[in-house]
């Protein structure tokens, strides 16, 4: 059994990054699957609905706020959300075997990078680079990482709408940087994240 972890949102100046952690059954159509940063957004929710609502496909999604990625750094922080997001997918796997009286495997588990963060209630894990243009399960984490990150910003746009998220997503546009110079830096600003532009 092979679960695909990858994350979105590392190189934001603002909000957190996100994980999606997936188990994919053999019968799903991965015809549709693509690296996210291959599909429009239009694509990316219809995979999303069909991820969704296919009730063999086993999901979660794990965050790290702003604030751990100022406390811990970026890289342990996708680390974190990483684990957060296979812990919850493991407790459901368990839950479903228990309820169908399956047999409990813990999975294999495959992420997206060159780093292997430390989790725990694996069979085994490696990092591949471009892991989510080769691996199924990782383009599949891919896709409900981002859409999961750009939902979430689209939520923060209605709590701070002068800092334009739902177009840029926190990511360091001249619309963005211009927003943080005239109303300084928002909630969820990344405080260890260097805008050298707005230095007066």
């Amino acid at each position: 059994m092979l679960c695909g972890i990858d994350e979105a949102g590392r190189g934001p100046l603002a909000g957190p990054v996100t994980a999606a952690a997936v188990i994919l059954p053999s019968s799903f159509d991965f015809s549709i699957l693509k690296d996210s940063k291959k599909l429009t957004e239009k694509k990316r929710e219809e995979v999303r609905k069909t991820l969704y609502a296919d009730p063999n496909v086993f999901w979660s999604i794990g965050w790290a706020s702003n604030y751990e990625i100022d406390e811990i750094n970026i890289l342990q922080a996708t680390f974190l959300a990483m684990e957060r997001a296979y812990q919850g997918l493991y407790l459901r796997l368990q839950e479903f075997c228990k309820l169908n009286n399956d047999k409990f495997i813990e999975p294999d588990i495959i992420v997206d990078g060159s780093f292997v963060p430390n989790i725990k209630n694996c069979s085994s894990i490696k990092a591949f680079v471009k892991a989510d243009d080769s691996v199924y399960e990782v383009m599949a984490a891919s896709i409900l990482a981002k859409t999961a990150r750009d939902k979430m910003m689209m939520r923060y746009s209605w709590l701070y709408p002068e800092y334009g998220y739902e177009k840029h997503k926190g990511y360091g546009t001249k619309k963005h940087i211009e927003a943080v110079r005239i109303f300084g830096s928002s909630p969820i600003q990344r405080k260890s994240f260097y805008i050298k532009s707005i230095e007066k």
